[in-house]
């Protein structure tokens, strides 16, 4: 008989002081206290698209001030800075991302906003990239918020206006997306969706 699966104890409101006592295995994110469960885990797909785009931040950002990220990586946020653990109730692992604030940067964890996020699509998490994660990311700051359909291989790109989300572009085929965040930095679409 396998082993039980982890469930965390019943409570109305989980912290990251919470979130970092339980085991690696249980993969979730929380948002305002609740948790979203993120098994199983991503497909092949997936991490070959979200693969490519780090690699190409990465590439790009070499020697440059903003730094790439790809999951897992985990990425608080909160009210003012350094609150305690056990205040915290929003972390999240967004698939790939650009920090260009190094004060953000601990060892454990971004502390805020990323400047661009991308988030690719998957049956267990799609509807909370397109509703809660974007809710989340716009009342937060992130500059530019990326949104990736493996299926339908195109992708919504959200700028941030200083208060909101301004409405959608939308990029597929063989368009191109010319970051705001990212000065000079372009991508192909072509580029993300390699054939097999």
């Amino acid at each position: 008989m396998g082993e039980a699966l982890f469930k965390p104890e019943p409570k109305e409101k989980y912290s990251y002081a919470d979130y970092m006592t339980w085991p690696d295995e249980f993969r979730c994110e929380i948002i305002d206290g609740v948790i979203y469960d993120m098994s199983p885990a991503p497909s092949w797909n997936h991490q070959s698209i979200a693969g490519e785009i780090f690699v190409i931040f990465s590439n790009f950002l070499r020697g440059k001030s903003c730094t790439p990220f790809i999951a897992p990586v985990d990425v608080r946020f909160m009210a003012i800075s350094d609150t305690p653990d056990e205040n915290v109730y929003t972390t999240v692992q967004p698939d790939v991302g650009v920090i260009c604030d190094k004060t953000k940067i601990s060892t454990n964890y971004c502390e805020g906003a990323p400047d661009l996020v991308v988030e690719v699509l998957s049956p267990s998490t799609g509807f909370k990239d397109q509703t809660q994660k974007l809710e989340l990311y716009e009342n937060h700051g992130v500059q530019e918020y990326w949104i990736v359909n493996p299926d339908r291989k195109t992708i919504q790109v959200f700028l941030h206006n200083g208060n909101d989300f301004d409405k959608p572009s939308y990029y597929k085929g063989n368009d191109s997306i010319i970051s705001s965040v990212l000065k000079n930095f372009q991508i192909c679409l072509f580029d993300i969706f390699l054939e097999e």
